[in-house]
């Protein structure tokens, strides 16, 4: 399959040049762009999603921290330096254990997800989430109105 197309030399005549429209070419080359296009969403997701958990980190953080001093200053000012009854000051140990906390959960997180990513035998995310539908039941999506009509949150929350 060929078509013709028509070019301008630099001397001005016309020359006539075959060009060669090969469909599984054209399929190949939407593919790879989609993927291109796919990867660089993954990374856009990725960024934004680890930027919302590093801010979501930093407010709980900064909140308890507010709390703990507003609830009690005097201790709270007591804990900022280290005396001989406690050689380290609350903030560094407070430091510590959020940074061996963070580790613990990021590495326990991966481990489990990196042994479930073994366990289904996938290759990329696409295959994993089409072996993890076919793994578990498909959650219907409930268009019903009267669903949400009858529920009564004052029920859910009566004491018995």
């Amino acid at each position: 399959m060929g078509t013709h197309k028509n070019t301008a030399c630099c001397s001005g005549e016309m020359k006539t040049e075959r060009v060669a429209r090969d469909p599984e070419l054209e399929a190949c080359n939407k593919s790879l762009e989609s993927s291109d296009e796919n990867k660089v969403q993954m990374i856009k997701g990725g960024l934004f999603l680890g930027t919302v958990a590093a801010v979501g980190m930093l407010a709980g953080f900064g909140t308890t921290l507010a709390m703990a001093k507003k609830k009690s200053p005097g201790w709270f000012h007591k804990g900022m330096a280290a005396s001989i009854a406690v050689p380290e000051n609350g903030a560094s140990l407070a430091l510590k254990a959020l940074g061996w906390g963070s580790l613990y959960a990021w590495c326990g997180v991966g481990l489990l997800s990196l042994t479930i990513w073994k366990t289904v035998g996938a290759h990329s995310m696409t295959e994993f989430r089409e072996k993890m539908q076919t793994i578990f039941p498909e959650i219907p999506k409930s268009t019903d109105v009267e669903v949400a009509e009858h529920f009564n949150w004052e029920s859910l929350f009566k004491s018995k």
